[in-house]
């Protein structure tokens, strides 16, 4: 960390976190629950908590299906669920408990199937089941495909919902409306300062999601990613349309990407979305009815690995955009999963912003990424899964974060 040594010998809080999104409210949860009466404050730039990833996501409680067999993700994932479930039915929060048809429309996707039933079986999941085409019609009626394999444990929930609760539960501040403009090494912790206020703590833990390399570097941690954001624009059936699909249902994914494809997503209030795809975000921040900004385009493109990314996958990167621009286009990556739907079926829906860490070498970082620093706890990368693995990534930061308290 940089900046001068001040001269605070007994930091006024044990842990200060830096984002109020799901992360870092587990992560506040798991410390109240580990060590009682522990003096902790959450900060958050934004009037309310759980405002962004949290807040612009489909809602969906995923299984570990897709992730490599004893990575952080597949691990948390699987803990995750389970305790999300159960916090969801603690609290009172509606769960649609709906599982999910991963679907393979030609012979390389039932090959790439198979693998993925594999994974999931190496992951822990229980229930799952290979379909042929007539027990995808039993289970979903208007869905396409030549094999699929059946997900029970795949649900959906509402986040923003959950994070509120989180909130509400903490005993220590959530403090809203503050952007974290220093951090500084003191004698005994670090200072984090937001505008005219600030506040020492012994440890800083930064869960700031779409910004969480900026605040790494502003607390002196070069390190050696960033985040390039990725923009997940989503439709949603008109009512005369919902029928046509009656849970999750989404397509085999591309193995080279950390996306899933555009997908079917019955949400808890019975209305269905489609998407999200992926393309290119022109600002951190930048949702329908947003601007682009000039700072986060800079930062994309004087990165060296954004044009990695661009060489190796132009082409993959212009179809998308494509499909951004044109409905009908947009309309045919979903037919091919639910053939009866229609371009006139579709209504514009919201849109979402992934913090997707790149590495100087152009990688696409696919699991979680935590690094602990003198006195800090970094999130770097915490895409899906991470609101289905929430408190159980809240555990894992907490861990750490003992360890740090006691050094």
């Amino acid at each position: 960390m940089t900046g001068p040594e001040g001269l605070l010998a007994t930091p006024e809080h044990d842990v200060v976190i830096v984002g109020a999104g799901i992360i870092g409210l587990a992560t506040a949860r798991a410390l109240e629950h580990r060590f009682p009466g522990i003096h902790l404050r959450v900060i958050e730039k934004e009037d309310r908590p759980g405002f962004h990833q949290t807040g612009h996501n489909s809602g969906v409680i995923h299984s570990g299906l897709y992730y490599r067999a004893g990575s952080l993700k597949a691990r948390l994932c699987v803990d995750g669920r389970k305790r999300m479930l159960e916090f969801c039915d603690d609290e009172g929060i509606p769960v649609g408990r709906y599982g999910k048809l991963v679907v393979a429309t030609n012979a390389q996707q039932q090959s790439a199937l198979d693998n993925l039933w594999s994974l999931g079986r190496a992951n822990g999941l229980s229930g799952l089941e290979k379909l042929d085409p007539a027990g995808i019609r039993a289970i979903e009626p208007n869905v396409n495909g030549i094999a699929a394999l059946r997900v029970p444990e795949a649900a959906v929930t509402d986040y923003s919902a959950v994070a509120e609760r989180m909130a509400a539960s903490l005993e220590g501040e959530v403090q809203t409306g503050a952007k974290v403009d220093v951090i500084e090494k003191t004698v005994g912790g670090v200072r984090v300062g937001a505008g005219e206020e600030s506040h020492t703590a012994r440890v800083l833990i930064n869960c700031a999601g779409l910004h969480a390399d900026r605040i790494a570097r502003l607390s002196g941690v070069e390190v050696p990613l960033r985040i390039i954001p990725f923009r997940g624009e989503y439709y949603v059936l008109k009512r005369s349309a919902e029928h046509l699909v009656k849970g999750l249902v989404y397509p085999v994914p591309d193995p080279r990407f950390p996306f899933l494809g555009v997908h079917f997503t019955r949400k808890v209030d019975g209305t269905v979305e489609v998407g999200p795809n992926a393309v290119l975000a022109l600002a951190r921040e930048h949702y329908r009815g947003t601007l682009p900004s000039l700072r986060d385009l800079w930062d994309t493109a004087t990165y060296p690995g954004f044009w990695r990314i661009v060489s190796r996958y132009w082409r993959t990167g212009t179809e998308e955009m494509w499909h951004s621009l044109r409905t009908k286009s947009y309309a045919r990556l979903a037919q091919s999963l639910v053939p009866a739907m229609n371009p006139d079926d579709l209504q514009k829906g919201g849109a979402g912003v992934r913090a997707q860490a790149v590495g100087w070498d152009g990688r696409l970082l696919d699991d979680f990424e935590i690094l602990s620093s003198e006195g800090a706890i970094h999130v770097l990368n915490a895409p899906s899964p991470a609101a289905t693995s929430s408190l159980a990534i809240g555990d894992y930061i907490a861990d750490l974060a003992g360890a740090a308290l006691k050094s």
